[in-house]
C-alpha cells in the first residue's frame, strides 16, 4: 500500500468513526473492529426514559419486588419507571433525577450491564463476613417471620448504619450493647438458612420494607415503655417497626 492509499484509508476510517461512533482505526492504515468502543459505552451506560432492553427489565423487576414500582416489567423505561427510580433514589440518599447511572445501578445491585440479566447477587461495599453476620442476626431475630419481615429486620441494621446516632460498621451496630435480643441470648450463633442470607443481601442492596425504621419490637413481649413512644412506620407480622 503506497503512502497516498494509506492516507485515504485513514481519512475514510476517521469519517466512519465520526459518523457512526462504531469504527476505530490504527496508524498502520488498517480499520480495527468496534469492540473496544462498544465496551466503553456498556461500562458507562445510563438508563433513562426511552431506554429499552434486558437491563431496564432487571431494574423494573428489582423496583417492583421492593415496592417502588407498580407498572409492567416489560423492559421499556417509561414515565412510571422514571417515577419509581426517583422514589428509590430519594429513599436511598441518591441524586434524585430518575436516571439510572452507575451509582443507582450499584444501589440496585446491578453491575454487569453486558450480561443478559444484568444483575448480580453480591452486595456492594460489604464483605462476606458482613453478609454472614447480618444473616445470623436476621435468623436469630426473625426466623419465624415472613421473608419481607426478615428483610425489614436487616433493613433496620442498614438504617442504623446510615444514622449518626449509631455505630458506622455492621458488626458494631449488631454488637452494640443491648441492641438486639439475639445477641444477648446467644441466638445469633444459630446457623442461618439460605433465606436469611437472601434477606441480608436484599437489605444491603437497598430494599427497605421497614420504611426507614431504626427500631422494631414485639408488642407482646416488649417491656420498655420508651419503645412504645416511638413513631410506627409499619407492622410486619409480630414486629412493629419504628423511628
Amino acid at each position: 500500500m503506497n503512502k497516498r492509499v494509506k492516507i485515504t484509508a485513514l481519512i475514510l476510517s476517521a469519517a466512519a468513526l465520526l459518523i457512526t461512533g462504531f469504527a476505530v482505526f490504527n496508524f498502520n492504515g488498517g480499520i480495527v473492529s468496534a469492540v473496544a468502543q462498544q465496551e466503553s459505552v456498556t461500562f458507562n451506560a445510563i438508563y433513562k426514559q426511552g431506554s429499552r432492553g434486558t437491563t431496564v427489565k432487571s431494574i423494573q423487576q428489582k423496583l417492583k419486588r421492593w415496592g417502588y414500582y407498580t407498572g409492567a416489567v416489560d423492559g421499556i423505561f417509561g414515565a412510571k419507571t422514571k417515577e419509581a427510580v426517583k422514589y428509590f433514589q430519594r429513599k436511598n440518599g441518591l441524586k434524585v433525577d430518575g436516571i439510572v447511572g452507575s451509582q443507582t445501578l450499584k444501589a440496585l445491585g446491578i453491575y454487569n450491564t453486558s450480561t443478559s440479566s444484568g444483575s448480580s447477587t453480591s452486595s456492594p461495599n460489604y464483605s462476606n463476613s458482613d453478609i454472614t453476620l447480618l444473616a445470623h442476626l436476621i435468623y436469630g431475630e426473625a426466623r419465624g417471620e415472613s421473608y419481607t419481615g426478615q428483610i425489614a429486620v436487616g433493613a433496620v441494621v442498614m438504617n442504623r448504619l446510615k444514622s449518626s446516632s449509631f455505630p458506622n460498621t455492621i458488626s458494631a451496630v449488631i454488637y452494640q450493647p443491648w441492641a438486639f435480643t439475639a445477641v444477648a441470648d446467644g441466638q445469633i450463633n444459630l446457623t442461618p438458612n439460605e433465606q436469611a442470607y437472601r434477606a441480608a443481601r436484599e437489605a444491603m442492596n437497598g430494599y427497605d420494607p421497614s420504611y426507614g425504621a431504626l427500631y422494631y419490637y414485639n408488642p407482646k413481649t416488649a417491656t420498655s415503655s420508651w419503645i412504645f413512644s416511638r413513631k410506627t412506620t409499619v407492622v410486619i407480622g409480630r414486629h412493629v417497626f419504628a423511628v
